[in-house]
């Protein structure tokens, strides 16, 4: 008998199934001047809360 926690080993793939792998890479640039953004407060967020209850 196993155990359920016990881990599984990977399953065979089919035969004939070949995998290909490309890696992509990807840059952002973040401006070194620009601000911190802050997180909204407790007014600003109830004002979105009330515009988007208003909205639907």
């Amino acid at each position: 008998m196993t155990v359920s926690s016990s881990p599984r080993g990977e399953k065979a793939g089919r035969p004939g199934v070949t995998w290909e792998q490309q890696l992509a890479r990807t840059e952002q640039h973040i401006a070194d001047n620009a601000p911190d953004p802050a997180p909204p407060n407790r007014a600003t967020r109830r004002a979105l809360a009330r515009k988007t209850r208003r909205n639907r």
